[in-house]
């Protein structure tokens, strides 16, 4: 790399894209900086979206199904009744060491990492406007890994204004003060289902309303059935095919909110969670300048190499769209960052797992069964249910199943999903399988520890082939 610029690579965001993009060319030897606009390192994925909500998850689990509460349940005596700030706490606790190991992750690398507002004033010219001092700093390659922020409908009230406090987005969930009685989620995507999932696990009154037949309709249908049959449980509303026409803020009560749809349903609640999609944040970077322009979602095109329309800037992450997942952030950076320094890098390739972290939480890899439907694929599938497993009887888990799809003829791996405990865990198993081109005949001969829900892959296994068995009996 010639001496021509100050940095050989400059990422703009701290999230797992840009921390993976900083890593990787620090470790090929390059001069690295990051800039990030907040005053932590982490980016949306650590302070905002998929670290907070993970772990507020877990602490809803965890207080409402603690040895005390058992307890006071088996005397007779009432639980211990829940608050926001018990909930909050444990968050706030992973959050800082977070943000702590992100920083020694990147200072460990020899990572310079200024804190300001990034904005080009041409390809290879940053400036950076900070509180300690504004500065400008060359490059000869740019990682925009600046992340999203909630999508706010028109005509919704404000959330940041006070005198609104009953509307609410995924960004400041931390700012509720009480667990809300009701709540309207609008918007039936990973984080709109997630956070619903959890109030209803609360005791939260939930209504979901999402402009599709079915909320994160591309996962596989039947998993999201069976998932939309346990939420049904905790007396929580869907509200599909629908749309909003109107957010308001009740005339009669400043603490709740009106939403009608366009069908003409009207429904109030002490909450709206707005979950209806994300923004990119590229506003002042002054893309224009680069030669480049992100789409009207605030989203950048890229190529394969994670190039835009100028060879020396790349994007990754959320900032690109689908899948947005922390964990393909990060390869994108990864992979990225090998493509500038001409590093020789494997694409990310299409089976990478899908986790969404509800309650209960699902996963998958691989086609579901209406993309081979719609692709002409024949197939057979096999499925387990956690109560037919040993692990799950010692458990008392009464829901969950895992569900595998194998080509008809060749016997390989299609697909693998899963609901329930674990399922973000187990995946990795039928993703390993996947990656490898490997099928039935694995999954028949394997040997899986027992008891655990892994051996969910040999039930599942030995149903597929019954299945097959069956139907070429009725072919012959």
């Amino acid at each position: 790399m010639t001496a021509e610029y100050e940095y050989d690579l400059l990422v703009i965001g701290s999230g797992p894209a840009g921390q993976a993009a900083a890593i990787q060319a620090a470790k090929l030897g390059k001069r690295v900086g990051m800039v990030e606009r907040r005053k932590v390192l982490g980016g949306v994925s650590v302070n905002l979206g998929t670290l907070p909500s993970k772990t507020f998850r877990e602490a809803v689990l965890s207080l409402r199904r603690s040895t005390v509460q058992r307890a006071l349940q088996a005397a007779g005596a009432d639980p211990i009744r829940l608050t926001m700030p018990m909930l909050l706490e444990r968050v706030q606790s992973v959050l800082e060491d977070e943000q702590r190991l992100v920083r020694e992750s990147l200072l460990r690398n020899d990572v310079q990492v200024f804190h300001g507002f990034a904005s080009f004033l041409d390809p290879h010219t940053i400036s950076i406007d900070s509180p300690t001092g504004d500065r400008q700093v060359t490059t000869a390659f740019t990682l925009l890994a600046c992340g999203t922020r909630p999508v706010i409908p028109e005509g919704c009230p404000d959330q940041s204004n006070e005198e609104h406090p009953c509307v609410i987005t995924s960004d400041n969930v931390s700012s509720l003060t009480v667990i809300p009685k009701t709540m309207i989620v609008v918007g039936g995507g990973v984080i709109g289902i997630e956070y619903a999932s959890f109030f209803a696990e609360l005791g939260t009154k939930v209504t979901l309303v999402e402009r599709s037949d079915r909320p994160i309709s591309f996962m596989d249908h039947e998993t999201i059935e069976e998932m939309i049959h346990e939420l049904r449980t905790h007396d929580m509303i869907f509200r599909c095919n629908e749309t909003v026409s109107r957010i308001a803020v009740a005339e009669d009560n400043a603490a709740r909110v009106v939403i009608e749809l366009a069908s003409g349903k009207r429904m109030a609640g002490d909450i709206a969670l707005m979950c209806a999609g994300r923004q990119g944040c590229t506003e002042g970077l002054h893309l224009e300048c680069a030669g480049i322009e992100a789409d009207k979602r605030g989203r950048l095109n890229v190529n394969a190499e994670y190039r835009t329309a100028n060879e020396s800037i790349f994007a990754a992450g959320d900032l690109i769209g689908f899948p947005a997942l922390s964990a393909t952030s990060a390869a994108q950076g990864r992979i990225a960052a090998c493509h500038m320094f001409g590093e020789p890098v494997a694409p990310m390739g299409d089976d990478y797992p899908l986790g969404i972290y509800a309650i209960p939480e699902l996963s998958s890899a691989g086609a579901s069964e209406q993309k081979l439907t719609a692709d002409k694929v024949p197939y057979e599938i096999g499925i387990a249910r956690y109560t037919e497993i040993a692990r799950g009887k010692i458990a008392a888990t009464k829901r969950g199943f895992l569900k595998l799809i194998f080509h008809r003829e060749t016997k390989q791996l299609l697909g693998v999903h899963i609901l329930g405990t674990n399922a973000t865990e187990l995946v990795h198993v039928g993703q390993a399988v996947l990656r490898l081109k490997g099928g039935l005949d694995f999954f028949l001969s394997n040997v899986f520890n027992y008891p655990t829900y892994a051996e969910c892959y040999k039930v599942a296994a030995l149903n597929a082939a019954n299945n097959l068995r069956n139907n070429a009996l009725l072919g012959s």
